[in-house]
């Protein structure tokens, strides 16, 4: 494949784990850091590409990709010979784009209302329903394990891994087993582990070049 995958990336951001899916498929890529502390995110070069200003945003060939599920859906689909994204006609396809979108439209959206202590809206209105809900259909979905999918790695789970290991450890998340056991496992993979220790790094050096300008 000709093109590599540009990332525009901000370390401890949803991009992490965009890196670590990148890093899972083996995939040819190249990072475009993003200091937010400096503002650099609300630059006119990176707002030409993505106008909300937000990261994790890619750009492969023409195609620019933004928000974060669509961008783990075409990285998959994009490398399918690394098998982490079932074929059209799997049938654990449409359960995998399901378990997809439900970590954005029903997952974060109760993670934020529960962290900003907001009161649950109506049933009738809540694109999730409640955060109980919510948790317990991950928690019964993880139990059938090792994966989200069951005995399968896919790019699924870098996405549930990742979002569960931030619920918990902001206190969000309750730490039900099921959950710790997963993303413990998870967190072993050498993609993993090389990422975030590139992250802390890159944030390291984010905070001293902010602090160089001025900006605590």
């Amino acid at each position: 494949m000709a093109d590599q995958v540009e990332l525009f990336y901000a370390p401890q951001t949803r991009a992490t784990g965009v890196r670590v899916l990148l890093e899972e498929l083996g995939a040819p890529y190249t990072l475009n850091v993003l200091n937010f502390k400096l503002g650099e995110n609300r630059q006119s070069g990176f707002l030409a590409v993505n106008p909300a200003g937000k990261v994790p945003t890619v750009r492969f060939g023409e195609a620019v990709i933004t928000e974060q599920v669509a961008i783990y859906i075409y990285l998959a689909d994009l490398f399918p010979e690394k098998g982490l994204t079932p074929a059209l006609d799997d049938p654990r396809r449409g359960p995998y784009l399901r378990w997809f979108v439900y970590m954005a439209s029903c997952f974060e959206p109760a993670l934020v209302d529960r962290a900003l202590k907001r009161e649950e809206p109506p049933r009738p209105m809540s694109p999730y329903g409640s955060f109980d809900t919510v948790i317990e259909n991950m928690r019964a979905q993880i139990a059938k394990g090792p994966y989200v999918l069951g005995d399968r790695l896919t790019a699924l789970d870098v996405l549930w891994a990742m979002g569960l290991r931030w619920g918990i450890m902001f206190g969000i998340v309750p730490e039900l087993d099921e959950f710790k056991r997963y993303t413990a496992r998870y967190f072993e993979r050498p993609a993993v582990v090389k990422v975030l220790q590139e992250d802390q790094n890159l944030a390291r050096e984010q905070e001293e070049a902010a602090i160089a300008a001025g900006i605590t």
